[in-house]
């Protein structure tokens, strides 16, 4: 490593390893994820304080369900923002339809951030304002599911000129040139 490392961004991930059926039959609960990733994230709130974000992948899931889901916030406070966010739409399952929340395959199918995969960030702003468009996780959307991409990052690109310029050689039109 070139650089000595400083007080940058958060990054956080959970990657559960066994079914959601497991997660609530042993802890009462098959948002074991969610839960466990705002603990994670709280942790690391002085890690970012200009925005945070946070990406959930479902694993096997039928073509025609959405399988990605990201909520971002710039907002002061911004990772209980994006929780209290994420939780009123389980609050209002349950409110609605009370037991809901134990059938892990009805809220696999039907919920936003129930899935098996999560990515956290929390921004420490070094370039650019505190813009939504500035927080983590970016994602790249596909309809080739093996082309989907979503990233969160804790580094500061050097070569973006450079890195442009290889994209236009490869044939490929980039959307916006950041340094321009």
């Amino acid at each position: 490593m070139s650089d000595e490392l400083k007080h940058e961004c958060g990054i956080a991930m959970i990657r559960l390893l066994r079914p959601l059926e497991y997660y609530q039959k042993k802890y009462g609960t098959s948002l074991y994820a969610l839960n466990k990733m705002y603990l994670l994230m709280q942790k690391q709130v002085n890690r970012g304080q200009d925005g945070a974000g946070l990406a959930n992948i479902k694993l096997n899931v039928e073509p025609g369900k959405r399988y990605i889901s990201r909520y971002r916030s710039n907002k002061t406070n911004s990772v209980q923002d994006i929780f209290t966010y994420i939780n009123k739409k389980f609050e209002k399952v349950e409110l609605n339809s009370p037991g809901k929340l134990k059938d892990v395959q009805w809220l696999k199918e039907n919920m936003p951030f129930s899935g098996e995969l999560y990515l956290g960030h929390l921004r420490y702003g070094t370039y650019g304002g505190n813009s939504i468009e500035n927080c983590h996780p970016f994602l790249r959307q596909n309809n080739w599911m093996t082309r989907n991409l979503v990233l969160a990052g804790n580094f500061n690109m050097t070569n973006v000129d450079e890195l442009f310029n290889q994209l236009i050689e490869l044939g490929q039109h980039p959307k916006r040139n950041l340094t321009r």
